[in-house]
């Protein structure tokens, strides 16, 4: 029989908001960020659908239905899922919807099996989701390495970045016969591609897009609680409207002609007013089989993302999200978003971090926020038609620039060897290749390389891995003696013992060690003693709980620090945000030092 943890374990966050009291004040912040997050998702939405589908298969799905075109998807998308996750999600402020890191695999699953493929594969993520949600499959996610996770969204951005240029420059390809051609779904080739037809550059797309793209800057610079993409949206196609270059062609070889501004309306046609029925894609067994790798990076990718968003929203709002329920309705949202010819999909964690920065404070935000959408296309889906192209490659070319992880991927450039070589073969493997098999490689390599470490240091140590409050080993280190049931402990001071080495198998727990406390000490002692090695993940994971403890007010101490980690410390610059006068030799001066800040704050 389950037990009542188990129950709690899987009950939404809506339910408990609900039962908890909802007033009505809740009510008016969360209709204040529902809407202010309705703002942002509907153009990204669309920008997100035309970069995810091929023009070719652009072309097909209006054979499958009348109201089916890239734009339009991407709104269903947010939609259908976005309201499915904010109703059965394991998070309070989470908010569901497309991503732009699921553009290059969407798109090559696209161009490989066509718009019914893609549907059949997103249904097959949402099962494997439900699946990992009700195995508790939640807590293993967060086992993926950091530089795994850092080097294959850096390689999707290098990707996104790619897939917007022919938009930005509004480039004509053409193939040999003279038609409008696609470009390859392969990151080598469609670079070459776009080399070779850069002498078809439309300046006045190109004035749009930079045109576009500065104004979402000055915006994140000087007005940063304006959705910046809904005014670059309204002032790019009032200004393409107004010069009528929507509505005239030019020749731009002396031989083909082109839209002076491609537009919405002018390559799709526009969006529809309502969703359409919802519809099971046909299944085959030889097509399931085929899709089965796709479908599990679609469901990998969307398990990582959505629960780093829920990791993020709680680091903002203090609260803990329920990964195992989060993964659950991820999982419903991706079968619903395929029934209704949607995208797959994933917490976002951009328009997660707007809701809760206008206050959303419950799932209603999202539910809001997904309603918002659906009003929107009721009420304004002529309008548009209007907007430029290359007004929404620059939205995706900020995003690419938001999600690359630049300054965590050159911090990563002096961890440790074996990290820095698992970064760029996951980053190397993801742009050229494609992520299934940079995420896959970068895992095995990350893994062996991590079975090479504990081999070598249980040869020299034979120390367990285990981080346990007040748990301490037998054996007496010379550097940093004595037990601490023999020392005095102030009450207001918390003493901490990492046993064995400091990598990414056991960050999860030190991000639980404060939260775990019924207040904020005043100093948190971290030994380390026993920590004879640190990898990337385990420096992120301690610069994180710096900050954490910094915004809660605690003084944080390192004691016994050894050589290899004290080295890997300082060439991350983590002894400069820790301060050199709150890293000791030995746990009697940490406890002295204690003393001193907890008689100096108390006087």
């Amino acid at each position: 029989m389950p037990t009542q943890t188990d129950l709690s374990r899987f009950t939404p966050k809506m339910i408990s908001c609900l039962r908890s009291g909802y007033r009505s004040k809740d009510l008016l912040a969360d209709l204040g960020a529902g809407a202010s997050v309705t703002i942002i998702a509907m153009p990204l939405a669309m920008a997100l659908g035309i970069a995810s589908i091929p023009q070719s298969v652009a072309e097909q799905m209006v054979m499958i239905h009348p109201w089916l075109t890239p734009p339009a998807v991407g709104l269903f998308t947010v939609v259908v899922a976005g309201l499915i996750i904010s109703l059965f999600g394991g998070s309070r402020v989470q908010i569901g919807g497309p991503t732009a890191a699921f553009i290059p695999i969407v798109f090559g699953i696209a161009s490989a099996h066509g718009f019914i493929g893609l549907t059949t594969a997103t249904l097959m993520a949402g099962v494997f989701l439900v699946l990992m949600g009700i195995f508790r499959f939640g807590a293993m996610i967060k086992f993926i390495p950091y530089p795994v996770t850092t080097g294959f969204m850096t390689g999707i951005a290098v990707t996104i970045f790619a897939s917007q240029l022919k938009d930005f420059l509004g480039l004509t390809v053409l193939s040999p016969d003279g038609q409008t051609a696609p470009l390859p779904v392969d990151f080598i080739p469609r670079l070459q591609v776009l080399g070779a037809h850069l002498r078809t550059i439309n300046w006045h797309a190109t004035g749009v897009g930079l045109g576009s793209l500065a104004v979402l800057l000055v915006m994140r610079r000087l007005l940063p609680r304006i959705p910046g993409a809904i005014v670059a949206v309204v002032l790019g196609s009032a200004f393409v409207a107004v010069m009528g270059w929507a509505s005239r062609e030019a020749a731009f070889d002396g031989v083909h002609t082109r839209p002076i501004i491609e537009t919405i309306g002018t390559r799709f046609g526009g969006i529809p007013r309502t969703l359409p029925t919802p519809i099971l894609p046909p299944l085959s067994l030889d097509l399931i089989r085929e899709l089965l790798p796709a479908a599990l990076t679609i469901a990998v990718l969307c398990a990582v993302e959505s629960l780093l968003s829920a990791v993020v929203a709680d680091g903002m709002t203090g609260y803990r999200h329920r990964s195992d329920q989060e993964l659950v309705a991820q999982g419903l949202a991706n079968m619903g978003s395929a029934l209704f010819f949607g995208l797959p999909a994933t917490g976002a964690i951009a328009r997660t971090a707007a809701n809760i920065k206008n206050g959303g404070r419950t799932p209603m935000a999202g539910v809001i926020h997904a309603l918002g959408v659906l009003l929107f296309m009721v009420a304004l889906a002529p309008l548009a038609k209007s907007v430029p192209l290359p007004t929404l490659a620059a939205l995706l070319i900020l995003v690419s620039w938001d999600i690359s992880e630049l300054g965590h991927f050159r911090t990563l450039l002096r961890a440790p060897r074996p990290d820095i070589l698992v970064l760029l073969t996951t980053f190397s493997l993801t742009v050229l290749t494609d992520l299934t098999l940079g995420v896959g490689f970068g895992m095995v390599l990350a893994a062996f390389l991590f079975m090479k470490r504990m081999a070598d240091v249980s040869a020299i140590k034979g120390l367990r891995s285990s981080i346990e409050l007040g748990q301490e080993l037998d054996t007496p280190d010379p550097k940093d003696p004595g037990r601490l049931a023999e020392k005095s402990v102030p009450p207001e001071v918390e003493v901490f013992e990492v046993n064995g080495p400091f990598f990414f198998g056991v960050v999860d727990k030190l991000h639980d060690t404060l939260h775990r406390l019924e207040r904020p000490p005043k100093v948190f002692i971290l030994r380390m003693r026993y920590v004879p090695h640190i990898d990337a993940t385990g420096l992120h994971a301690l610069d994180e709980f710096i900050g954490k403890c910094r915004r809660q007010g605690t003084v944080l101490l390192l004691g016994g620090v050894h050589a290899q980690p004290l080295f890997e410390l300082v060439r991350a610059g983590l002894d400069k945000k820790i301060g050199v006068e709150n890293m000791f030799d030995n746990l009697d001066d940490a406890l002295d030092h204690a003393r001193r800040i907890v008689e100096a704050q108390t006087a």
